[in-house]
């Protein structure tokens, strides 16, 4: 352990009880997206206990926050959530915001009066709605140097991608009538899903291999022998890059339109919500994935090659950043499942929120007191940046 490792520890070390605390109390009162105020307070509270200035209310959500400590130097982003699912917190967000706020105390008490300044930013709903979407469209993750979130896992490590992803749904509108005497009269909508999907499957040989497209019908009818006067689906499409998603998007909407055309049905498209992809900062990846390996980790893996989406990625699309993936469960746990959320209190996942406040601060604490591997990293994250961009 080196004297740097050795100040931040020593932080964390300190308000591990208090951090332990807030996150079972978090665990034991879950709220679902968009209403996680209960566990917003205790979040804000400790900032301003701690001397944090916090935003409340941050890009109209009444549970997003930006809270700031410091002035001048490199700005880093601590963003933590705190929304649980219907069944509790069986994706292990309430292990999220106190390993967070412990980075961001012990960054706090170990920078004293070196120039940088700290933000904490508070993100609801990603299950859901995802608050860090009108988060970003209001630039709040901009002006930051660096950012760096975790998220419990069942291997402790870093993801290097995440595919850019568009949600959409589908709404057909024909018109009933009786399916054996006037079937004549009808328009199918579910017909029109059905050539959607038909559609969507031809399309398939003809995209890049990184890419997905999949979904499910919504809405079929409601009688089998009405008519359907209305059909719905939704689908994720999602690809490596946003570039080459963008193209995907609209060639799956024109099949979705030739659906519409063919069977005389009226076409609605509404995107739910979209993704970048991650611009991923190999250097970064590895200082904090060997960081996480120095304070403790468990289950270590490597690098994941392959990975779903992520709304951490309208961060690191915009910022250099990267997430620490911290064990608590046995290898091949699956997230949202009963095993995970009978996890969320055991001595593994107090200890993974000790180990991913310790890993993020001390990779955040070396790359502002040396501002040539801060600048290689943001060049880096620019170059690639810069490719992404390049793509068609």
């Amino acid at each position: 352990m080196d004297a740097l490792q050795q100040e931040i520890y020593k932080s964390v070390d300190a308000l591990a009880p208090e951090l332990i605390a807030m996150a079972d109390a978090i665990f034991d009162d879950p709220e679902l997206g968009d209403q996680e105020f209960r566990a917003y307070a205790k979040v804000t509270d400790f900032l301003k206990k701690h001397g944090f200035t916090v935003e409340d209310g941050v890009a109209g959500l009444k549970t997003a926050c930006r809270a700031t400590w410091g002035k001048g130097g490199p700005r880093i982003g601590l963003l933590g959530e705190y929304d649980a699912l219907q069944i509790g917190h069986a994706c292990g967000h309430h292990m999220q915001s106190p390993a967070m706020l412990g980075a961001a105390i012990a960054l706090k008490e170990t920078l004293k009066d070196t120039p940088a300044t700290i933000v904490f930013l508070g993100t609801p709903a990603e299950e859901t709605t995802s608050g860090k979407l009108p988060m970003a469209k209001a630039g709040l993750f901009d002006d930051l140097d660096m950012a760096f979130m975790m998220h419990s896992a069942d291997t402790s490590t870093v993801d290097p991608t995440s595919l850019a992803l568009n949600l959409v749904d589908f709404v057909y509108t024909g018109k009933a009538a009786h399916a054996a005497s006037t079937p004549e009269k009808g328009i199918n909508a579910l017909a029109a899903i059905i050539m959607l999907y038909n559609g969507i499957g031809l399309l398939r040989e003809h995209m890049r291999m990184d890419a997905r497209v999949h979904g499910i019908i919504t809405d079929g009818g409601k009688e089998a022998n009405v008519v359907p006067a209305r059909a719905a689906a939704r689908f994720y499409i999602r690809a490596a890059d946003r570039p080459y998603l963008n193209t995907l998007v609209e060639k799956v909407y024109n099949v979705a339109r030739g659906a519409a055309l063919a069977t005389g049905a009226e076409l609605s498209i509404q995107e739910v919500k979209a993704y970048d992809n991650k611009v991923s900062v190999p250097s970064l990846e590895a200082l904090l994935r060997q960081e996480a390996i120095d304070a403790g980790a468990m289950n270590v893996s490597p690098p994941r090659k392959s990975t779903g989406s992520s709304d951490f990625s309208c961060v690191t699309y915009r910022v250099p950043g990267a997430c620490v993936r911290a064990a608590f469960v046995p290898v091949g746990t699956p997230a949202h499942s009963q095993a995970y959320l009978d996890a969320g209190k055991s001595k593994e996942a107090h200890d993974s929120i000790i180990m991913s406040a310790k890993a993020v601060a001390v990779t955040a604490l070396r790359l502002v007191r040396d501002p040539a591997r801060l600048n290689a990293v943001k060049e880096e994250f620019s170059k690639a940046k810069a490719d992404f961009d390049a793509k068609v």
